[in-house]
């Protein structure tokens, strides 16, 4: 299974963002948190940043939307050329209407889900979306700790994704470390967001490659129906 790195720039120094965006150019993607104040209490990019950071960035963009009404905003970011766009499903009535808005404009649509919020609903329409993002901590502010109890949901999404077969990344955002990735990696995760970790490291990227490592070594093992350790292994 292919792991992906994707650095949050929210924790890059907004003052030398395009130095600090340079410094990770061995990640997969950049991950960059929208946030409008109001869905959480938190305020970020807009657009006219965003659009910025598409324009001088050599690693395409993974853009989080965590924003009200994404179905009017959200199809603006896939325009500005961000290569994957997720959305929170709290935010609206109709993810499947909004994640087909932005797969028609060639962005990757990806669903986010709280905490607190089910993956049953979702599990049935998996191939709607390119991503379902598993919220490791609460939506709005970086340097949180990571919620263990976040993996029976991830679990259950991976092996939704493994039954049907198809093409679904599973990313985890929050709390991302090198002893937190291995722990979601065995629950399924193939895509990690980690923020404080890279950039408050002395060397982003090597950072980066110690983190694909750690999950790259455990992610061919996940928990079993136990939910304790190694219970089955891909083959």
């Amino acid at each position: 299974m292919a792991v992906r790195i994707n650095p949050s720039i929210l924790a890059a120094d907004f003052v030398n963002l395009e130095r600090d965006i340079g410094r990770v150019e061995n990640a997969d993607f950049v991950h960059v948190d929208v946030m409008d104040n109001h869905f959480v209490p938190n305020l970020t990019f807009g657009p006219q940043m965003v659009g910025r950071i598409q324009e001088v960035s050599a690693v395409p963009l993974d853009v989080h939307l965590m924003i009200e009404d994404p179905a009017r905003w959200a199809p603006g970011y896939a325009e500005l050329g961000a290569a994957s766009v997720t959305f929170h499903a709290e935010a609206t009535l109709d993810p499947v209407a909004v994640a087909r808005r932005l797969r028609s404009m060639g962005a990757r649509a990806g669903v986010a889900l709280k905490p607190g919020t089910a993956a049953e609903p979702f599990l049935e329409i998996l191939g709607e979306f390119d991503q379902v993002l598993v919220m490791t901590v609460e939506p709005g502010f970086g340097g949180q700790s990571f919620l263990q109890h976040t993996m029976p949901k991830l679990r259950a999404l991976r092996e939704a994704v493994d039954r049907s077969g198809l093409d679904v990344w599973l990313e985890v955002d929050g709390g991302i470390d090198r002893r937190t990735i291995e722990i979601a990696a065995e629950h399924g995760a193939d895509t990690f967001v980690a923020g404080s970790a890279v950039y408050r490291s002395g060397d982003p990227a090597a950072e980066i490659e110690a983190l694909r490592a750690a999950a790259t070594a455990h992610s061919h093992s996940r928990p079993g129906p136990g939910g304790g350790g190694r219970g089955w292994i891909d083959q």
